[in-house]
């Protein structure tokens, strides 16, 4: 168990997980710097990476081989999934929040428009959205259990569950128990961003607030799949911290969590830092395109029967192309301010500001001229 233990909240589950150390032993250790181009070329020829060679991909040196990683995260990509793009939009119905994370434009100490749309206003958004041919949504909200309880949220779910064949929410983290309540509602997957895996710069990002307890977090994915989920999905934020050992550790994340719960359908995000309402000049620092690129073909070689999405944080032609190559899931049609898709006037301020705009016709379209194949639901539910 971690020394953190001590600090969980009394109403949280404590788990006995070996997740956090396995990945936190590594991470810690890594030594990007030794690998040479060699090892670089060494881990695409291998039919199955290990750790090492996933390492070896998130290098400097990797850069120097960009066109041959992108060739073979390509290849993984057309085995696994095809030419086949998913689509999905996030309904934010709720931006009231209890934490103080510095970089989030939803944070607590931020002065902002705040609003939670009532079951009314949230049938009324599906209804909208639905309209759009989309069959899957992501429900989230701000982290407060006061504004946005567990009951809300199945409500919300159930109502979701009328309208789209495929749900997810991205909310705080829950307890088992309460996992499996919004599961039997109706839920399919759960996202979980840890932001950073750093323990250091975690606890500066985050001065206030549940989310401070570092491995009730980090072990959501793993409450939520003994809850019943098929689905989870990882994420760091990058700019936060060291790029490299965030993404290291996203996908020994979902790499160990796979290997613990055979079953599960692991899937990855890769979000860069943006400009919020509140702060302007938040960016993601030294995680430029080229490096994103990197970081996710690499991700889709180890891990290459995983999801990936990439979201309207990153532009259109940098989104068209890595769907070609890498990310097998995109977001349309997005709003992350709430109540925005009814009302010409959003109840509640956005948490970050979107670089893609373009409806789900638009991005539908361009995918067809690029010979990809969107796709709304692949799930059939007997």
């Amino acid at each position: 168990m971690t020394l953190e233990i001590e600090k969980y909240y009394p109403d949280m589950e404590i788990i006995d997980s070996d997740i956090e150390n396995k990945i936190l032993n590594i991470v810690e250790k890594v030594d990007f710097n030794k690998y040479k181009d060699e090892d670089v070329l060494r881990a695409l020829k291998k039919e199955t990476l290990e750790i090492e060679d996933f390492c070896a991909l998130l290098s400097d040196s990797a850069k120097n081989h960009l066109e041959e990683i992108a060739k073979r995260a390509k290849y993984e990509r057309e085995r696994y999934f095809g030419k086949n793009v998913y689509f999905f939009t996030p309904l934010y119905i709720s931006n009231y929040c209890e934490n103080h994370c510095i970089y989030c434009g939803f944070n607590c100490k931020n002065d902002i428009k705040r609003a939670k749309l009532n079951l009314e206003e949230i049938e009324k958004e599906l209804i909208e959205i639905k309209k759009s041919g989309l069959e899957e949504i992501l429900i989230l909200t701000g982290e407060s259990r006061k504004f946005s309880d567990v009951e809300y949220i199945k409500e919300a779910i159930i109502l979701a569950k009328k309208y789209f064949k495929n749900i997810g929410i991205e909310i705080y983290p829950l307890n088992t128990d309460e996992y499996e309540t919004l599961h039997k509602a109706g839920a399919d997957y759960v996202t979980v961003f840890q932001e950073t895996y750093d323990k250091k710069t975690y606890d500066l990002k985050h001065p206030k607030g549940r989310k401070r307890i570092y491995p009730y977090r980090l072990n959501s994915q793993e409450r939520a799949l003994k809850g019943g989920f098929r689905g989870v999905a990882f994420g760091a934020l990058l700019g936060l911290s060291d790029y490299k050992k965030d993404i290291l550790a996203t996908g020994l994340h979902g790499y160990f969590l796979q290997k613990k719960y055979p079953h599960a359908e692991i899937s990855f995000s890769v979000p860069r830092l943006r400009p919020t309402v509140t702060d302007k000049t938040i960016n993601p620092k030294e995680v430029h395109e080229t490096e994103l690129f990197l970081l996710m073909c690499a991700l889709r070689i180890f891990m290459p029967f995983s999801s990936m999405t990439i979201s309207t944080r990153e532009r259109a032609d940098f989104r068209n192309n890595v769907v070609q190559i890498a990310a097998t899931k995109i977001s349309a049609g997005v709003s992350t301010g709430i109540g925005e898709h009814t009302k010409k006037e959003k109840d509640g301020d956005n948490q970050f500001e979107i670089a893609d705009p373009r409806s789900v016709d638009e991005i539908y379209k361009t995918l067809k001229e690029l010979k990809m194949q969107p796709v709304m639901n692949e799930y059939v539910y007997v």
